[in-house]
């Protein structure tokens, strides 16, 4: 059964997590986000960005499938299920387009990690965020411990992680895990618009400036800085704007 559904609002693709009672994602989930993301990713004519969101009410999406977990340590996954959780982070941190985790509830484990590989991250007031792993013995497994304190700094990553503590949308936006809190009422609309003013810019130029970021935090300074330097060159080349303007 398909716990993703994917919607077109103009430019702005909107994949909906929805998997009863709690949003617990599953490796079957994390294929079919994967293979949704590798569809997306080729589609850059048609798709500007990508927002997850979530189908259940004061849910992102919550940690891992315990079950899978212990399938995982009994060494009982299959391959392609041990890999479903880097191949679609990747993807997430990969593909052309800016992605968005629209978060209107609890974004804990392995949900705020997923909400981490995106490239931006959108919260309502309600909102809360987690890395509980360390209280049942184990740690963040899908790069909570590695995107974390590059977002907001090695100690305040490390205190979050090392007690398991809620962070509230308040806090989240102060030290920059999140990058803004939508305080309208309809908060799937205030997400997608927010989406949208971003899906207004031309296309190639969102890609470049995420393909830049992306290097930016995992390249060398000077290799990062030699990225930007050749992806600006890709664009300004024969750029009729930057002659027809005032």
């Amino acid at each position: 059964m398909s716990t993703w559904t994917s919607d077109r609002f103009g430019p702005v693709a909107v994949l909906t997590f929805t998997r009863e009672p709690g949003n617990f994602m599953d490796f079957a989930s994390m294929v079919q986000l994967g293979s949704l993301l590798e569809d997306l990713g080729r589609r850059t004519d048609e798709v500007k960005v990508v927002m997850l969101t979530s189908g259940l009410d004061d849910r992102f999406i919550d940690h891992a499938e315990l079950s899978d977990l212990a399938r995982a340590g009994a060494g009982q996954a299959s391959e392609e299920e041990l890999g479903s959780w880097s191949r679609a982070l990747r993807l997430l941190e990969e593909i052309p387009q800016p992605t968005i985790a629209a978060v209107d509830g609890l974004a804990s484990g392995g949900g705020n990690e997923i909400a981490l590989a995106c490239t931006l991250r959108v919260a309502s007031p309600r909102s809360r965020f987690q890395q509980p792993e360390v209280a049942v013995g184990i740690i963040p497994g899908g790069g909570g411990s590695v995107r974390l304190p590059r977002l907001i700094g090695p100690g305040r990553a490390a205190e979050a992680i090392l007690t398991g503590r809620l962070v509230f949308a308040e806090e989240a936006l102060r030290v920059g895990w999140v990058n803004t809190v939508l305080t309208g009422t309809d908060f799937p609309q205030e997400a997608l618009r927010w989406a949208g003013s971003i899906a207004g810019n031309p296309g190639p130029a969102l890609h470049a400036a995420k393909h830049s970021v992306v290097a930016g935090s995992r390249l060398a300074f000077g290799e990062a800085v030699t990225t930007e330097r050749r992806l600006f060159g890709e664009l300004t080349a024969g750029n009729d704007a930057l002659t027809s303007g005032s």
